[in-house]
């Protein structure tokens, strides 16, 4: 989701090849063989296979809106919250989603939604006095935190509108509501050796 989105805010176009994990292709196993999305390949063979490497990848060539320009702080401030969001917060949103995949941790749900909400509350307390994370305008933080802010809110979504977070909560509404969330969000059919590939994505020029 996240990649999806970078690149179409940077008007990269790739051939899609939309995969269903359970049925993976062939060719997406041996461009890479740790067999997650999203994976690009480049036309000389480089593959690319983590989504933040593939924001990365994308806002390399072109960043128009500014991404990677924080109007708040610092990019290394920008780059810490998201290593963050990616570690510990991640990691909480895993075992509390998911508990019976760590029941050999012992894992206990309600704690894992605890740490969680930890960093909920600390995002909330970021959008107090701002419309984004890092100022008024979207940058790379937003689009690299809201998908697992996404996936934590709708585990639960009754437990989550209830809490005390009105600021992360807008925000939250006011990302999954943008042009830019809808442009990358359609339904394209499982691909098979042989089919066609589609450009993604269908209309570069939708804004943020």
């Amino acid at each position: 989701m996240r990649a999806r989105m970078a690149i179409a805010a940077a008007g990269v176009e790739c051939r899609l090849r939309e995969v269903v994990l359970r049925d993976k292709p062939a060719e997406m196993l041996e461009a890479s063989p740790k067999a997650t999305v999203p994976v690009i390949v480049e036309p000389d063979g480089t593959v690319i296979e983590e989504s933040l490497d593939v924001m990365a990848w994308a806002l390399a060539q072109n960043d128009p809106e500014n991404w990677l320009e924080p109007t708040h702080g610092k990019r290394a401030d920008m780059d810490a919250l998201i290593a963050e969001s990616d570690g510990p917060f991640k990691r909480a949103l895993d075992r509390y989603k998911y508990p019976n995949r760590y029941e050999d941790e012992g894992v206990d749900r309600n704690e894992q939604r605890a740490l969680g909400l930890q960093f909920l509350e600390k995002l909330n307390a970021k959008l107090a006095d701002r419309g984004q994370l890092f100022g008024n305008r979207v940058c790379h933080a937003d689009i690299a935190i809201f998908p697992f802010i996404r996936q934590f809110a709708n585990t639960d979504r009754t437990w989550f509108d209830a809490l005390d977070l009105p600021h992360l909560q807008t925000w939250l509404e006011g990302h999954l509501e943008s042009a830019r969330f809808k442009q990358i969000m359609p339904k394209f059919a499982q691909w098979k050796t042989g089919d066609e590939e589609p450009v993604f994505p269908e209309n570069s020029d939708t804004p943020a």
